[in-house]
């Protein structure tokens, strides 16, 4: 059995499961270093594009790459990729919903494909669930997060349910138990798209940097705007 494989297990039944802090304090500081040296040190959409070195930093991490090949198969590329900071003036609260959109190079009415927004020129939709069902996400936490700065509320197998409608009729309870997800510095959260999930506002000064990889394994017509081949 290998040393990730309860992760995956929990990842498959829960919808979300926490690593043991797997980055050292050096590859912390790496990364960190790299994003600040960037145009935007509290928010970078394509982010592997814009700071490439990002995935080769996280990709020499052997207990990573351990992590990556027990969840994900040899099939699966990086289809999205960001940072951002809750702190400070970049403080807000999120309430509960899914992660849907998907980033796309080309605009294609394509039925099962909805809502389609461009956010200063990068177009997004949302997919059929199928595909949504098969992206992995991989929350590298560069600081520890917790109750005090915006940790992430769960609710848990909640992605065995599909796509969810939020309206004035929502309410959590009806869905399942809620989880506090305390990641330690240099741990991983992984998360399925479709899995409810909030934060609530900083209430300290800490720093709370998270880079937000999503993996897939199923091609589209419109094709991925950032995809990228995992060696």
């Amino acid at each position: 059995m290998s040393k990730f494989s309860q992760n995956k297990k929990e990842l498959i039944n829960k919808g979300y499961s926490i690593t043991e802090s797997i980055f050292s304090d050096e590859e912390r500081l790496q990364l960190i270093h790299l994003i600040e040296s960037s145009e935007n040190k509290y928010a970078i959409r394509q982010l592997v594009n814009k700071v490439p070195e990002i995935k080769e930093v996280i990709f020499k991490n052997e207990k990573f790459k351990k992590l990556y090949a027990s969840v994900c198969c040899t099939d699966y590329f990086l289809s999205k990729a960001i940072f951002f900071n809750k702190i400070g003036k970049f403080n807000w609260f999120v309430s509960h919903h899914q992660d849907l959109s998907i980033s796309v190079k080309k605009k294609l009415i394509i039925e099962g494909y909805t809502n389609w927004t461009n956010k200063k020129g990068q177009l997004g939709v949302i997919p059929p669930k199928e595909i949504l069902e098969n992206i992995i996400t991989f929350r590298i936490h560069l600081d520890k997060t917790d109750e005090t700065n915006g940790a992430l509320k769960v609710i848990l197998e909640s992605h065995k349910n599909g796509i969810i409608r939020i309206d004035e009729n929502f309410k959590k309870e009806n869905i399942g138990k809620e989880e506090l997800c305390i990641v330690n510095e240099g741990g991983v959260m992984l998360m399925k798209p479709l899995l409810l999930h909030a934060s609530s506002k900083s209430i300290t000064n800490h720093d709370r940097r998270v880079i937000h990889l999503e993996f897939c394994n199923q091609e589209i017509p419109m094709e991925w705007l950032e995809r990228k081949e995992i060696i």
